[in-house]
């Protein structure tokens, strides 16, 4: 859905929840701000018991301090039954302030929050803070970083990035959730949000393409309800002098990399090695699919 057709989007009125079947099968509850489920009729175990991440949205444009409130209420309850569960607070509609009102603003939220924190004998809890907007990349980023404390295998999955950039002399990769956009994992350098942005965009023009384009994939043979996992790779030169790099890993995954044009001389070195880390990557998903089973 285009972000301007979400202003006709009614509130939330119930409780919803959305399954993402993906690299990692999760579940996304959405609680209405108005419905206060610590009420005794809710049951906070069954609530926050098996809950990773808690998300907790405040709206930027409103004065915050009465959801400043209710956070601090319920950072204690959720951790009161759930010690290992993640906070994270998305400062939401940040595109309506200037860039220096969204610094002032996220760090008098966070300094308030924590002073709350630190008056109830609470100063060693973690609480992350993002600034998001639906009109650019930052919710999907902040949900990226979000998804990623939950994946235990993320130290592997970004010592397996760092590696193949090394070997294949990539300047930027990004493990990609192919459905959502959202980044698995990355490598250790600095993350660019311009780069995220047009690794991000190449997501949308492949699928376009291959929706266009697409061929139906042959039946496997040990299974005639299941077709084979033929990947899609793709490269497109930028007028910056450097590349974009697509690779499908799987249906679910996509390896995105940014490497400078002369580099592609070595097309022959760049392929073996995406071929190394397709191995170690369905290595981790048969492990992740062993422990959750």
């Amino acid at each position: 859905m285009p972000p301007n057709e979400t202003l006709f989007l009614e509130s939330t009125n119930r409780i919803n929840k959305d399954e993402v079947n993906s690299f990692i099968d999760f579940q996304v509850w959405d609680f209405p701000g108005q419905i206060d489920f610590f009420d005794s009729a809710f049951d906070l175990d069954a609530i926050f018991g098996k809950v990773g991440a808690l998300i907790f949205v405040i709206d930027s444009q409103d004065e915050y301090l009465e959801a400043l409130t209710k956070l601090h209420i319920t950072i204690i309850k959720a951790l009161t039954v759930n010690p290992n569960i993640n906070i994270e607070v998305f400062i939401h509609k940040a595109d309506t302030l200037s860039d220096d009102y969204k610094i002032d603003t996220q760090r008098d939220i966070q300094q308030r929050a924590f002073d709350e924190l630190s008056d109830s004998g609470l100063d060693n809890i973690s609480v992350s803070f993002h600034l998001t907007s639906i009109f650019d990349y930052s919710i999907f980023e902040a949900f990226s970083k979000v998804i990623q404390k939950l994946i235990p295998q993320l130290p592997t999955l970004e010592n397996l990035l760092n590696i193949f950039c090394s070997n294949s002399v990539i300047e930027k990769a990004y493990l990609f959730d192919i459905s959502s956009k959202i980044y698995i994992a990355t490598d250790s350098s600095p993350v660019d949000v311009q780069s995220y942005e047009i690794c991000s965009d190449y997501i949308d023009v492949i699928l376009d393409v291959s929706e266009i384009y697409g061929y139906e994939r042959k039946n496997s043979l040990n299974n005639k309800n299941t077709t084979d996992e033929t990947e899609i790779s793709s490269i497109i030169r930028l007028s910056n002098g450097m590349a974009l790099y697509f690779q499908e890993l799987n249906r679910y995954l996509a390896l995105v990399c940014l490497i400078r044009t002369e580099n592609l001389e070595k097309h022959s070195l760049l392929e073996y090695n995406i071929q190394c880390f397709s191995k170690a990557i369905k290595q981790i998903m048969y492990q992740i699919a062993y422990t959750c089973s």
